[in-house]
């Protein structure tokens, strides 16, 4: 059988998959998708197979000089939910993991790390697909714990952390911003430079080439303009830089990169391979469609944000637009269909003088927007086993209330607005909704999260089955409520 030619080719990456008719989206689990015995003959590190590829690069008297602020928050860090981090969205412990099989229990309520007594935390980061993750103190340091199976918590090593630990790699940079993706982690330093390290199976990891796992920070294969914002989908990644210019990189399954292709082929024996980024490339183009079906180009898109789920991604430009791509399932994308999108597309909602977005999320298989007017919109499913919401629509749960902080998991909700914290989600949960302990696990609709009652949250974030808070400790009052907060020192082998 030749091999089918899309109509752009990637960076020249290879992945494997099953030739099944039923469209399915991965889950955590999905080891039985890769032919492990080919990939693992594979010649480490090898290089990109397409001769001539090289990265994006700016003439360095063009380059602008920046430097990226740290969030302006300051507080502690507490954590509910899963805890056992090789345990999370798995049946069993992987074998190799037996060992760990019984450490992290589920945390029904905040609890506050003792190792982090004295840490002034600014900004804390997990996502979706992850079981890891990160925090920046006030300095701009990076720490990291949780699921380490492919290097992702960037030690060097591949051995599980129960408590939060320093990246000594990058203990000389100022670290500002960073993500996680299923197995692989994205770390931005104040100047604009961006690390990765983590799994690099489908180039996720954007520096050039295809291996299995980097375990120790290295940057990405990118020399143009500086870097502002980084964020990383299950096994994709996106970068955008200070001209508002959107570059991805990684799985080009479903068309999630943008590129206007899903980089499928079929190789040897009828086998659906992957043609997967290895470098950044710069996102093209931007359109929307009309009701008939017309494709219209969207010009002078300057990217100011982006967001990404398992595999679709959201972006907000600089007009205060939406624009969704990648797959489809579920109504995710907001265009009232489920058809998988190759490049970005104009959430029609948005599109209009005073309803534009200015705050965008995205939760595994969902997507959220707060509106100019401060309104929530919702769009996809947070239970796949009831009906989807196809397009953007409000939230009437919190209609007038003023949404600082918000975070989706796999399936739960979690919200910072005015003085309260509010989260939902349905079953079965393993405690990342906070309500305590001995109270209803989860809930349909949104509810106050009555243990956090008198804390003001700073930040909330969500991994795929945990949550952690920001909590603001500036007065003898606030720091005396945290002191009542359970400490959680985990058990570590």
């Amino acid at each position: 059988m030749p091999r089918k030619k899309t109509d752009i080719s990637g960076n020249g990456g290879v992945k494997k998959k099953r030739t099944s008719g039923k469209r399915k989206e991965r889950d955590f689990s999905s080891d039985d998708e890769f032919d492990f015995e080919q990939e693992n003959n594979k010649k480490p590190g090898k290089p990109a197979a397409k001769s001539g590829l090289q990265p994006v690069t700016v003439a360095d008297d063009v380059k602008e000089k920046i430097k990226l602020e740290l969030p302006k928050v300051k507080g502690q860090l507490l954590i509910f939910g899963a805890t056992n981090w090789d345990l999370i969205g798995r049946k069993e412990v992987p074998k190799q993991q037996a060992a760990f099989r019984n450490l992290g229990q589920n945390l029904w309520g905040p609890h506050r790390y003792g190792c982090l007594n004295d840490v002034q935390v600014s900004c804390v980061v997990s996502g979706p697909c992850a079981a890891h993750s990160l925090l920046m103190t006030t300095e701009g340091k990076l720490w990291s714990w949780g699921r380490n199976d492919k290097g992702q918590l960037g030690h060097g090593d591949t051995k599980r952390l129960d408590a939060p630990k320093l990246i000594e790699a990058l203990a000389d940079h100022v670290i500002v911003a960073a993500a996680c993706g299923r197995n692989h982690t994205m770390a931005l330093t104040e100047d604009g430079t961006a690390y990765s390290f983590g799994e690099n199976k489908l180039g996720q990891l954007g520096q050039g080439n295809q291996t299995d796992a980097v375990l120790s920070p290295a940057p990405i294969s990118y020399n143009g303009q500086p870097l502002v914002k980084v964020a990383c989908g299950a096994e994709f990644s996106m970068v955008v830089d200070c001209k508002g210019n959107l570059y991805s990189f990684g799985c080009p399954e479903y068309g999630q990169l943008g590129h206007n292709s899903d980089g499928k082929f079929i190789a040897r024996s009828q086998r659906i391979e992957f043609d997967c980024e290895l470098l950044p490339r710069r996102v093209a183009i931007f359109i929307e469609k009309s009701k008939d079906g017309q494709v219209m180009p969207v010009p002078n898109v300057v990217v100011r944000d982006v967001a990404c789920g398992a595999n679709h991604t959201l972006v907000l430009d600089s007009q205060k637009r939406v624009f969704s791509w990648g797959f489809g399932g579920y109504g995710r994308l907001g265009h009232t269909e489920q058809k998988d999108e190759m490049v970005p597309r104009l959430v029609k909602l948005f599109d209009f003088p005073g309803r534009g977005a200015t705050q965008i999320y995205t939760g595994y298989h969902c997507s959220l927007a707060v509106s100019e007017m401060g309104g929530l919109f919702f769009w996809g499913v947070t239970n796949v086993s009831r009906e989807s919401t196809m397009y953007p629509k409000a939230v009437q749960d919190l209609c007038g209330w003023k949404i600082r902080s918000m975070a989706c998991g796999k399936s739960s909700i979690i919200i910072a607005a005015d003085e309260s914290t509010i989260s939902w989600g349905p079953s079965p949960t393993f405690g990342e909704l906070g309500y305590g302990d001995n109270k209803p696990k989860s809930s349909t609709t949104a509810q106050e999260v009555k243990t956090l009652d008198g804390v003001y949250i700073e930040q909330v974030v969500m991994g795929y089955s945990h949550s952690m808070v920001i909590a603001r400790q500036d007065t003898d009052q606030e720091k005396e409520k945290l002191k009542k907060l359970p400490e959680y020192n985990p058990r570590t082998i």
